[in-house]
């Protein structure tokens, strides 16, 4: 065994918490910090390049390459789960899409006992570290560390479904992030003139010159130092070789909803149970961890179109693949600097619903399935997800070797609301495409497809159609119930010298997109640590 040292602090994952923590946690050059990453640096063309996450997401060189077990929900289907594998994690393969969800769930959160995680206590460190186009106002950032832009490319078939949406009642919005995300508009994104922005660069490379700052890649951690009840380090595999680190202060466990609570049940923590059939010794007895799995179902209706330019036909030809790259080349626009999604809606499945419970992506292509080729006619693509799923699923090793994929069972559509939006979310999607701004595109349902009629049959559809949007959130949720795995200072229940730090802490999912609401999460908890008073 190789021991590399002692630090004050040792953070386990460089994505998109562990970025920020090791930033803000080497500000004082008296704090000696170690960050831990399993995956490689991010020197890949296709990480920087928008359109990249095409060939980010099952790359074995960025991807952890994991799979869900077979969903009931989904028709016996087992999906695709990407989770980054180098720095910057999963901010480095995302969608980019910048959003902080709705002040309502943080509220919720504090409602549930959170106290400090209320709409008004996160904004700040929401705000901290954003650097947006708007430039500084009352709700937004300017000159942080987390790059916010407009897009650099408009189709005109999107501008006509989001006035398609406004015939229905969905207004137009120019800010999805003032704590009310209703209504329609285009996404902001994690860029810089049509560069992909992830926290490796906008938060660590910055800093990665400290002299207190050790960054190791290619470092997989297998367990946490326990001393009683006290976490002291971590042991980790490095150059071939077991090496240990310990941690003076604090262990910081940041690889995120999958990661983290797998290296915590390798470690003995967990539930005594699961650790039992797993064949791991129970050190530390917490119920939660692994438990509480949420994550966003989205459903893709396509929809052929008329008289409309798509990326489908673009990418279908040389010259258009050409004129793409080309103009990629020079302005750093175009095709090539998209996000996977471009327009964003907010809706309500239904009228008793308080505030938005749908996010639609449209998207300016098609394909049968994700990963395919894109048809060779004009088509959209709608996804339309419920932003607050009530089904619960777990994430469990199942052994003790920890470069076995832990059991990812998110459970989707299990509960009877999932199901009832489901079909509603459809529905929906369907009312929109009749609306007379898009009657001259002559819109041709593709998927589900116009057979498919009825609440049984369109829930049968969106099993066979629907797939993860990649948000699993809440493994290791804060509370303090039994179940919960951390306090509201993110402190280990039970445990001193050990914090949990990422997506995977949430107690309910966030109404958008998680990446920045992660970014917010490591912000704050850097000054929980540092200041804990």
């Amino acid at each position: 065994m190789v021991d590399e040292g002692e630090y004050d602090f040792v953070i386990v994952g460089g994505g998109t918490a562990g970025c920020v923590l090791a930033n803000r946690l080497s500000v004082d050059p008296a704090n000696r910090v170690l960050l831990l990453e399993a995956g490689g640096n991010d020197r890949y063309h296709w990480v920087h390049i928008p359109v990249g996450y095409l060939y980010c997401m099952g790359n074995p060189r960025t991807d952890w390459m994991m799979k869900t077990v077979a969903e009931p929900g989904l028709n016996g289907r087992a999906l695709p789960y990407p989770r980054g594998r180098l720095l910057g994690g999963c901010s480095s393969i995302n969608g980019m899409i910048y959003m902080r969800g709705q002040a309502a769930d943080y509220d919720g959160w504090r409602q549930m006992g959170n106290t400090g995680w209320g709409w008004d206590d996160v904004l700040p460190w929401f705000i901290r570290s954003e650097d947006s186009f708007r430039g500084r106002t009352e709700l937004h950032g300017a000159g942080g560390e987390w790059k916010v832009s407009t897009a650099r490319v408009r189709w005109e078939i999107l501008e006509a479904f989001r006035d398609a949406a406004q015939e229905f009642g969905i207004p137009k919005s120019d800010d999805f992030n003032d704590g009310s995300n209703e209504g329609s508009g285009f996404f902001e994104v994690n860029q810089r003139r049509g560069v992909r922005w992830s926290a490796a660069k906008g938060f660590l490379k910055p800093v990665m010159g400290r002299p207190n700052l050790r960054v190791l890649t290619h470092a997989q951690v297998h367990g946490i130092t326990l001393e009683g009840r006290r976490a002291t380090g971590v042991s980790f595999a490095w150059r071939g070789e077991m090496s240990t680190a310990r941690a003076g202060r604090e262990v910081l466990l940041a690889a995120g909803a999958i990661h983290s609570p797998a290296i915590l049940e390798h470690s003995g923590i967990g539930d005594p149970e699961i650790l039992t059939r797993a064949g791991i010794p129970a050190r530390h007895a917490l119920t939660g961890v692994g438990a509480n799995l949420q994550d966003h179902l989205q459903i893709r209706t396509v929809f052929r179109v008329e008289n409309a330019k798509t990326l489908n036909t673009r990418a279908n030809s040389l010259t258009g693949k050409a004129g793409m790259a080309l103009q990629y080349l020079l302005t750093q626009s175009g095709p090539m600097s998209m996000a996977p999604s471009q327009l964003g809606i907010f809706s309500r499945s239904s009228p008793d619903v308080a505030t938005p419970d749908l996010e639609y992506h449209v998207q300016p292509l098609s394909t049968d399935r994700l990963g395919e080729p894109l048809h060779p006619f004009p088509a959209i693509t709608v996804s339309v997800c419920n932003l607050r799923p009530e089904s619960r699923g777990h994430c469990h090793v199942t052994g003790p070797d920890v470069k076995r994929q832990p059991e990812i069972r998110p459970n989707y559509l299990s509960a009877e609301r999932d199901r009832i939006v489901a079909v509603r979310s459809v529905e929906q999607a369907r009312q929109i495409m009749t609306a007379k701004s898009l009657a001259k595109y002559a819109p041709r349902e593709l998927l589900p497809g116009p057979a498919v009629q009825g609440d049984a049959a369109i829930l049968k559809a969106a099993g066979d159609i629907g797939t993860t949007i990649f948000h699993p959130v809440g493994t290791c949720r804060m509370g303090a119930d039994d179940r919960a795995v951390v306090d509201t200072q993110l402190r280990v229940h039970g445990l001193s010298g050990l914090r949990v730090i990422d997506a995977s802490i949430m107690p309910t999912i966030v109404s958008g997109n998680t990446a920045s609401p992660v970014v917010m999460i490591a912000e704050k908890a850097a000054q929980m640590i540092l200041h804990p008073d």
